[in-house]
């Protein structure tokens, strides 16, 4: 299993929301990465603005493994009301640092962890005057109390204090002094370091620290979205956010001062999506971020977009559900929802990204599928991509980049004799031919509608010609297959294991923990392919790995199965070979909890 050892640990800390805690948890996240050590930070946090526990959770791993671990070798438990939970999750021959300042005789105890006692309310007492600064101040002494126990940088530590407080200089002074004490307390009161230190790589460079929504927004921005239409909804809204800022950075005229772009903050999510489909409709790349709520209320535009083949492209980032559910916690529960979305037959493209650089990748390659298939296309991410740090490899762009407009008649075609019908297939991909508003003064017009309608556009009831469109439609979703993000295969022959009679399937954020999973039953004899899918419809070579394959271990975050039930309904796989392994508790999913489920079920198939 993994740590605790040099640069191989997890530190978990346990604070009350709306405390400023999120700063100093990201400087200490974000120091380790400049010390050079692969890492990441997860992110537990309530609902409410202010009052109820959170959680943020730092793995170090110099080896480069992603995904949570299921350990907890340090416990920073900063709220008393959680203290009892906090001091159950520490793994075996860990440690817990608490706020000694008042005393505890009767406080909970365990034999098999180390309790560190730190007197960080007492010490910003006495140092600072003002009660919001002493509150501050005291996630600052912490991160000092740590940076003595785990080894880490103060150089480094102190850079990353003035580069948070750059605008804002005055208040430098007075962290770097709560800094000083918790590094200070330790060093002269407690044994020091851990067992388990950090010590300087050089494994994070060409790597960069972003969060989902950052990267997606910043894709739409490189795609060439001009429109962006939404209505806040968590964990969502900072993709609108990214996609604003990286709009007044890249899209205003240096000249003229216009702004190449239109943010259009709506009543509510059904008008978020009837902006952007209508904004597609008039020939502008458009897109709108929700979550599963948002999707729910989204529906009949959706219908509309998929029946009508209007462009947009729709990002879910995932929460738990159903209902408001818990708004801050992270699923995969949307997938059924977005692969038939509206009422009636209809099936949609859908990408599934795995880290903040492929929803920066699949953004643009959503935007292109959209037009080129003239329909709504859901990118499906989750809270865990979407808001919290990930580290992955620099982003990079191709200046030769060309948008895939599809199938537009030009005002050059039209008057050379173009014979225009909106939903006529002439090339038997199923995809029609479309005009843009004003391309052509006389022709070209056609009426949009999501009532029945011909291949020629007109209204009509006629049972033929109904099914002359939809069938068609299904036959374009089809071959959409062939253009969208191919799936990523790691075999078994990786980690010298022969070709295995099973394998495992998942998408989104079950990859990094799923990857560690694979190689560390490697190394107790479970050999595993491992293919991630990326996209619905499925590729072709999602059926040909179930085919090779005896038993398919399908990994996902929802009580459900719903992607084991998608592959069933999608693919010709025979049922009893597939495995569900659910999990579906709010938190980032942990390689541990993976190797667990496919070795219990390996075992019990093996003895059946």
């Amino acid at each position: 299993m993994s740590g605790p050892a040099l640069n191989d640990f997890v530190i978990r800390v346990g604070n009350v929301n709306g405390t400023g805690s999120a700063s100093a948890n990201g400087l200490l996240m974000k120091a380790i990465f400049r010390m050079g050590i692969p890492c990441i930070g997860k992110n537990v946090f309530p609902s409410n603005i202010q009052g109820l526990p959170t959680w943020y959770e730092i793995r170090v791993n110099g080896d480069g493994y992603m995904g949570r671990s299921g350990d907890i070798h340090l416990m920073i438990a900063m709220n008393a009301e959680t203290y009892a939970k906090d001091l159950a999750c520490v793994t075996p021959g860990g440690y817990l640092i608490y706020d000694s300042t008042w005393p505890r005789p009767h406080m909970l105890q365990r034999d098999d962890i180390t309790v560190i006692g730190v007197p960080l309310s007492q010490m910003v007492n006495e140092t600072f005057q003002v009660a919001r600064s002493r509150i501050l101040m005291k996630n600052m002494a912490y991160v000092g109390a740590v940076a003595a126990l785990i080894n880490m940088d103060m150089h480094v530590v102190k850079a990353m204090v003035e580069d948070m407080f750059a605008s804002k200089q005055k208040l430098i002074p007075s962290n770097m002094q709560a800094l000083e004490l918790g590094l200070n307390y330790v060093k002269e009161n407690i044994d020091h370091p851990l067992p388990f230190t950090l010590e300087k790589m050089n494994k994070t460079k060409g790597k960069v620290m972003i969060d989902g929504n950052t990267a997606a927004g910043l894709g739409c921005v490189y795609g060439g979205a001009t429109v962006g239409a939404w209505y806040p909804i968590t964990p969502s809204t900072s993709l609108m956010d990214s996609f604003v800022k990286y709009c007044h950075k890249l899209r205003i005229d240096e000249e003229t001062g216009e702004h190449k772009f239109a943010i259009i903050q709506a009543e509510d999510e059904l008008a978020a999506a009837g902006q952007a489909l209508g904004a597609g409709w008039m020939g502008a790349r458009a897109f709108t971020p929700t979550s599963g709520a948002g999707i729910s209320l989204m529906n009949e535009f959706i219908g509309f977009g998929y029946y009508s083949e209007t462009p947009a492209v729709f990002f879910d980032v995932q929460r738990v559900g159903p209902s408001t559910g818990m708004p801050t916690r992270t699923q995969q529960c949307d997938i059924m929802t977005t692969a038939y979305c509206s009422h009636g037959d209809t099936k949609h493209i859908v990408l599934y990204p795995a880290d903040p650089k492929e929803c920066f990748e699949m953004a643009v390659n959503a935007l292109d599928l959209a037009e080129r298939f003239q329909t709504p296309v859901f990118v499906l991410s989750d809270l865990d991509i979407g808001m919290n740090d990930w580290m992955i490899d620099e982003l990079t762009w191709d200046d030769s980049y060309v948008p895939d407009r599809g199938k537009i008649v030009t005002r050059q075609q039209l008057d050379e004799g173009f014979e225009f019908f909106r939903f006529l297939d002439v090339d038997g991909d199923g995809i029609p031919y479309r005009t843009l508003p004003g391309t052509h003064p006389t022709k070209g017009a056609y009426f949009n509608r999501g009532s029945g309608h011909n291949k020629w556009g007109k209204y009509t009831e006629d049972s033929d010609e109904y099914k002359e469109v939809v069938d068609r439609l299904i036959v374009k979703w089809q071959n959409s297959r062939h253009a969208c993000p191919q799936p990523v295969l790691r075999k078994a022959s990786k980690f010298g294991g022969k070709k295995p009679s099973a394998g495992i399937i998942a998408i989104g954020s079950s990859d990094p923990a799923v990857i560690e999973a694979q190689e560390r039953l490697a190394a107790e004899g479970i050999h595993l392919d491992y293919l991630r899918v990326r996209a619905f419809p499925f590729a072709d070579a999602v059926e040909d790995f179930m085919a090779e394959h005896d038993t398919i271990y399908v990994v996902e975050q929802n009580r459900d199965a719903q992607l084991m039930t998608l592959l069933v309904n999608e693919t010709n796989v025979t049922k009893n070979k597939l495995v569900s392994v659910k999990y579906y508790a709010g938190e980032p999913l942990s390689y541990k909890f993976v190797m667990g489920e496919i070795t219990a079920q390996n075992n019990q198939r093996q003895t059946a």
